[in-house]
């Protein structure tokens, strides 16, 4: 863990109209959140999609013919680069909005709360978190519920 400010450069790009969806300012804070106190610096990218580019990207990159709430692409840093060497680059996050929008009114949360947990979840599988089997589940999902009550966001996995 690290303590103290984190450098943070996180780029939104928003691939279809923001109404509804989360002001970057937003988005921001919500990776700042997930990141603080485990990493000094960290420059990602964030893109809001339609479904027709997310579910391009999930089959393309997953294997899986619908589109997805979040996916995640873990920066690939360049062969030979020396150890001591240090990339701020962590990579980048793609939401679907009209996934994100469904989810949050079938589980009747509030559409930001739902876009943070997301944003949240993604980053963390940034910094190499995963949810592959029980246990790992489990710890991802306990510290997503901590990092968004710091920010006053209620337990997304409550039924």
């Amino acid at each position: 863990m690290t303590k103290g400010p984190i450098r943070l450069d996180v780029t939104i790009n928003y691939a279809v109209p923001r109404i509804g969806i989360p002001a970057a300012i937003s988005f921001r804070k919500w990776v700042a959140a997930a990141l603080a106190n485990r990493i000094r610096e960290a420059d990602l990218a964030i893109r809001i999609v339609g479904s027709k580019e997310g579910r391009a990207l999930n089959r393309h990159y997953r294997g899986k013919d619908y589109a997805t709430n979040v996916l995640s692409f873990p920066a690939e840093l360049p062969e030979g680069l020396p150890k001591d060497v240090k990339m701020p680059l962590l990579g980048d996050l793609v939401l679907c909005a009209p996934v994100v929008a469904r989810e949050a009114k079938e589980q009747k949360k509030p559409l930001a709360a739902h876009y943070a947990h997301l944003t949240v979840h993604g980053a963390l599988h940034l910094l190499g978190w995963d949810h592959d089997d029980e246990r790992e589940a489990e710890c991802m999902e306990q510290l997503e519920r901590e990092i968004l009550a710091t920010m006053g966001i209620a337990d997304p996995y409550r039924a």
